[in-house]
């Protein structure tokens, strides 16, 4: 294990060789199928909050894509802002000039994104540990900073607005009270999740593991390190930027705060919490984390901060393996002590 991973995650919260219960085979499981649900339940216990029921299936969407690179491909990433805000600006952009299509949209967003990310893979996979911190640091910068010198075209810091979307597949209006972008944004959170899930599961996905955990011994296998680490950036970047076109439809606006660094913050510490390295916890922390902020903004609009820290000082100090992994430990513990 690097020198970096220690020094980002020093409580052990680097991906562990050992999955989680969830992950173990291809196959759903009940316990999958139940937590799948879970948002369609939502949608009837809170018909209140589904603007934010949204906002979190789509920042998990996003932590997903995330977790390919960190959890998976082991690349600590600050700049996958970059991906989600043009995957934004590009859905948005499209809908402005006419094109109000959705799907169509929110592919060209995922497309964009693919681009900027195979070509930021070409310099991101030359270096190590803190190079490659820096580097994708410094894409998310420069195109935080493009799409504020472009004013005329993305709005600059007042935000790209007037987006205007057909029904979805003909039929489906986007209404004010939200209920057909919450369920776009569960439907597309759920077949990407999916296509996600079978990657990982692939034979690109089990070298990716053997990458992160022993870089050196892959060469000797025949693996071409630079070329999957490249397939996974790559492809991590396309799905960070169908989340930021999902989020655009959603939400029918753009800031320039998508593409910022706070933002590529935020998705790593939300997977943090959740728990690098397993789908699940990409989901979980998103919405751990969003929920968190909404409450504690109520309660306490100047001081939520303080609370939110230390939430996330509780998981790093107790939760191995952020929620998710203390989860997976917990039922491995119990269910080994059941007498035979």
């Amino acid at each position: 294990m690097s020198m970096l991973r220690h020094a980002v995650f020093p409580l052990n919260l680097t991906p562990t060789a050992k999955p989680s219960v969830a992950l173990k085979s291809p196959r759903f499981r009940l316990a999958e199928i139940v937590f799948w649900l879970l948002p369609a339940a939502a949608y009837f216990v809170f018909p209140d909050y589904l603007a934010l029921g949204a906002m979190v299936l789509t920042t998990a969407l996003a932590v997903v894509g995330l977790d390919i690179v960190l959890g998976y491909a082991g690349i600590v990433s600050l700049g996958h802002a970059a991906f989600f805000g043009l995957g934004a600006y590009t859905a948005g952009l499209i809908s402005v000039a006419g094109w109000t299509e959705p799907l169509s949209g929110l592919l060209a967003g995922g497309v964009a994104a693919l681009l900027l990310g195979f070509v930021s893979s070409l310099i991101v996979v030359r270096g190590k540990d803190m190079t490659r911190l820096m580097v994708t640091l410094g894409i998310g910068l420069l195109c935080y900073e493009a799409a504020n010198r472009l004013s005329w075209l993305t709005g600059g810091t007042d935000g790209l607005s007037g987006m205007e979307l057909s029904p979805l597949l003909g039929l489906f209006g986007f209404d004010f009270y939200g209920v057909t972008a919450y369920w776009y944004a569960y439907a597309v959170l759920l077949i990407m999740f999916l296509v996600v899930r079978m990657i990982v599961h692939s034979p690109l996905g089990l070298s990716l593991k053997g990458i992160r955990e022993g870089v050196r011994r892959m060469p000797a296998l025949g693996a071409n390190v630079d070329h999957r680490l490249q397939i996974a950036f790559t492809l991590s970047a396309g799905v960070t930027g169908i989340a930021g076109a999902l989020m655009a439809q959603t939400t029918q606006f753009v800031g320039v705060d998508m593409l910022s660094v706070p933002r590529a913050a935020e998705f790593l510490v939300m997977l943090v919490l959740g728990g690098i390295g397993r789908l699940y916890g990409a989901v979980v922390g998103a919405a751990v984390f969003m929920i968190a902020h909404d409450i504690l903004s109520d309660l306490n609009p100047v001081y939520w901060e303080f609370w939110m820290g230390l939430l996330l000082m509780a998981v790093v100090m107790f939760a191995r393996g952020g929620i998710v992994g203390a989860a997976s430990d917990l039922h491995a513990r119990i269910f080994s002590r059941r007498p035979q």
